[in-house]
């Protein structure tokens, strides 16, 4: 049976890579988004090398849809075996610049998201007794300049240890990504590169399970 892969927040950066990645390896993919010409565009990058992928309209912060669009996902391409969360909400506040609802809206894309799609996909992981929930991570290291986003960021590297003791024990593999700096093909920060470590995650054995990864092999705050 093939199994499927679920990219949600699937942009032209690592969403794009993490996409193709798995559809190289075999697996079904869908990519979701909230716009439909960023997962169409993706979509069609990624179907130029043969696999079966599905483009998915989806805003990670409207339960409702993000929960329908797994569903499809599911229906049409069959068991969702993994599910990657790199939705985010990327913007410059320092503290105080940003008002209570601007700081609600941001944690509902880094952080709520996140929760909902796990909090979905999980249970079926659980009772097939294998899966992995990846999440983006980032901002290692508080910086003020960054208010909105260290918060959620932090607050994923939280999920992520609620969700592993939750699931993991069932089979389920729950870990983050983070990546410290700034992602653009060529650099040390390359998306394909990068795109690695969701793969490895997803593949490890569960003797062998890491729970986050830093890209660069930084130290985590």
């Amino acid at each position: 049976m093939v199994t499927t892969a679920v990219v949600v927040g699937a942009g032209p950066g690592i969403g794009k890579s993490v996409a193709d990645r798995f559809a190289r390896a075999g697996l079904a993919v869908a990519v979701i988004a909230r716009r439909a010409e960023t997962v169409t565009r993706v979509a069609a990058e990624i179907g130029q090398g043969g696999g079966k992928v599905l483009a998915l309209t989806a805003d990670s912060t409207d339960e409702t849809a993000l929960h329908t669009a797994l569903d499809t996902a599911a229906a049409e391409l069959g068991p969702i075996d993994v599910a990657v969360y790199n939705a985010a909400l990327i913007r410059r506040d320092a503290p105080g610049e940003l008002d209570a609802r601007g700081q609600l809206d941001a944690w509902a894309v880094n952080v709520v998201g996140a929760l909902s799609t796990a909090a979905h996909v999980a249970p079926a992981m659980a009772a097939r007794g294998h899966g992995s929930i990846l999440v983006t991570g980032g901002m290692p290291r508080p910086d003020p300049g960054y208010v909105s986003l260290g918060l959620g960021k932090f607050g994923v590297r939280t999920l992520v240890s609620l969700l592993d003791a939750e699931y993991g024990p069932a089979g389920v593999h729950v870990a983050s990504v983070t990546v410290p700096g700034a992602v653009a093909p060529g650099t040390a920060y390359d998306p394909d590169e990068i795109a690695e470590h969701y793969w490895r995650l997803h593949t490890q054995p569960r003797t062998a399970w890491e729970h986050e990864v830093v890209h660069g092999g930084g130290p985590v705050a």
